[in-house]
């Protein structure tokens, strides 16, 4: 089974934008009760028995179930007699909204995301139809629940072996999109380790650089844009919030981080496709971005997209391409010698590599890269069970490589994702 998602742009009538808008608000609303919801059990749950609020406050039944998406999707049709504005609204779309919520939830234990935060006016970005009809797609635009014949610009043409098994309809600061979720009843394998192998590096200094000798030197997107969006922002400081002039400059900055993001992504894509015409075989280091973003170079980090380009994009277009893709232990690559394996300490400031035992001399960058594509070779013929010459495997570390190779493949054979139409 394979799936995919594309994006097409809307091209709405005034009465369907106003549509869209109102249906965002009352999904807003969904979303805000079922939180507030979840948060009163919660906080009930955990303080202690004897204590009392200055103020008044709503503390559910000591027996009352936690608030999870079935109960909560209950109490949603129950609340459909005493709000009718419900009823306005297609019922899957509003169920969506809580499982939304139930997800968040459990990308707290399972992801170590940050806790559900109630959405402003205006922050609710998206809504999803999780059913659609066979004959929904036309040459002019497609048939949407409770919205309509809405026109499209098809940027291209849906295969005719693929079924659109939902819609999600997205609000951006240049327009209204349309995501839809196509599924096709193939089997694609993934593809096999081949050809000739390339190591990766990413940074800061250069986005990346790899086992070949290349290296990218990383564009500042954010930078190039950075005096327009200032200017923007210093106006927007001065008009009153709320009013007209407030909200036309609201959407003018949104358009600009929008393109900085289009900008970002194409480039990253483009970037891919590259690699992939030289290799038969990419490796890269598992990194926890994450962390690096939190730092004192977080800025850069998050305009680089680093995660964006080396867990997403890049996965995706080897997939694609028929490239192996595969990850490495990122402990020590820039600590190791490429050409003798030695361990050779030095600080981030070093940007060259020197070994003292076999005199190999290489910018820093290169030949953590190179080790990236020798671990990655070695994993994968100590999966495959052939011995590799001055490498000491035990069972347990080859029935390690084993799972890690088959959990990779499994994770890029069977992801979703997500191209730009």
């Amino acid at each position: 089974m394979l799936n995919m998602t594309w994006e097409f742009k809307l091209e709405p009538t005034p009465e369907q934008v106003t549509e869209i808008d109102r249906i965002l608000e009352v999904c807003r609303n969904v979303w805000n009760f079922a939180l507030r919801e979840r948060k009163d059990w919660l906080n009930s749950r955990k303080s202690p028995v004897n204590a009392c609020s200055i103020v008044a406050e709503y503390i559910p039944p000591a027996d009352a179930p936690f608030p999870g998406y079935h109960v909560q999707a209950k109490r949603l049709t129950a609340a459909k007699s005493e709000y009718p504005e419900l009823q306005t609204v297609n019922a899957q779309a509003l169920q969506q909204v809580l499982r939304a919520l139930d997800r968040a939830f459990e990308d707290r234990k399972s992801r170590g995301c940050g806790f559900p935060r109630f959405k402003q006016r205006g922050r609710m970005r998206s809504f999803v139809f999780p059913q659609m009809l066979k004959n929904c797609i036309s040459k002019e635009g497609i048939k949407l629940p409770q919205l309509g014949f809405i026109r499209v610009r098809w940027s291209r043409e849906i295969p005719e072996l693929f079924q659109v098994k939902q819609a999600r309809i997205v609000r951006k600061a240049s327009g209204y999109f349309v995501l839809l979720s196509l599924e096709a009843d193939i089997n694609i394998p993934a593809a096999m380790p081949h050809g000739d192998p390339v190591g990766i590096d990413v940074g800061l200094e250069y986005f990346l650089s790899t086992s070949d000798g290349e290296q990218v030197k990383r564009p500042r997107f954010f930078n190039d844009l950075h005096r327009e969006l200032r200017s923007l922002q210093r106006r927007l400081r001065n008009k009153q919030k709320g009013s007209a002039n407030w909200l036309k400059l609201q959407r003018k900055i949104g358009r600009v981080h929008q393109r900085i993001a289009d900008t970002r992504k194409d480039w990253h894509f483009k970037l891919a496709h590259h690699l992939c015409d030289q290799a038969g075989m990419v490796f890269v280091e598992d990194l926890d971005f994450r962390i690096m973003a939190k730092g004192m170079l977080g800025k850069h980090t998050l305009d680089a997209g680093l995660g964006q380009f080396t867990n997403q994009i890049l996965p995706w277009v080897c997939f694609k391409r028929n490239v192996y893709y595969g990850k490495v232990d990122a402990h020590g690559t820039s600590q190791e010698c490429p050409d003798c394996g030695a361990e050779v300490k030095k600080d981030l400031s070093v940007r060259v590599h020197h070994c003292p035992e076999c005199g190999s001399t290489k910018p820093r960058d290169i030949a953590a890269a190179q080790v990236i594509c020798t671990r990655g070779q070695r994993g994968i013929e100590n999966a495959c069970g052939v011995e590799v010459t001055g490498a000491e495997v035990t069972q347990s570390s080859q029935l390690a490589v084993k799972q890690e190779l088959f959990g990779a493949t499994q994770r890029i054979s069977s992801h979703t994702v997500r191209l730009v139409g």
